[in-house]
């Protein structure tokens, strides 16, 4: 099996938390895994990854945010490989809830888990608005009540959705919401 310094452009462990998940052989697989697709022009996990690595640094993060950041951009879409795409993609066949699942290995900070479970959820939600018309602020202000840090929930979104391939209209939108 490849390493991570193989499978993820740029990467670097900055921590003991980034080498032990960089190091587990699920993550491995998940960073391996994927093509070229509708929002992930980039193709595999992996590169996704180094794209949001690169984007930190030129974001000058630094400190716990950036730590954050980096931990969250190892393990977001790390686990798409995992869902079974002949059932519906929600709850704990939800790429997001399975990443979340393997977080918790590694992790008990609710503020990183939630930011994982939850961020597509921006996304979810401004295509149901689109769908239907519907503002949906009870379904933002439920996603927002179970996010303890705004801030780091807010950032992630913003990094996840700066990359090529991205819709920036989703984040626009919640941007007028919180």
């Amino acid at each position: 099996m490849s390493s991570a310094f193989d499978l993820i452009p740029g990467f670097q462990p900055e921590n003991d938390l980034e080498g032990r998940v960089a190091a587990d052989p699920q993550l491995l697989e998940g960073v391996a895994w994927g093509r070229p697709r509708k929002g992930h022009p980039e193709g595999s996990v992996g590169r996704h990854v180094g794209d949001l690595l690169q984007k930190i640094d030129e974001w000058g993060e630094s400190g716990d945010r950036r730590s954050d950041l980096r931990f969250l951009a190892l393990v977001h879409d790390s686990l798409k490989s995992e869902v079974d795409n002949w059932r519906r993609r929600v709850g704990e066949n939800h790429h997001a809830m399975r990443a979340r699942r393997f977080a918790e290995r590694y992790t008990d900070d609710e503020r990183l888990l939630a930011a994982i479970e939850l961020h597509d959820q921006p996304y979810h939600i401004w295509k149901r608005h689109q769908r239907t018309g519907n503002p949906q602020d009870a379904a933002v202000q439920r996603m927002l009540d179970r996010i303890p840090d705004r801030d780091l929930f807010l950032r992630f979104v913003e990094l996840d959705t700066s990359t090529e391939g991205k819709n920036p209209a989703p984040l626009e939108w919640l941007w007028e919401r919180v």
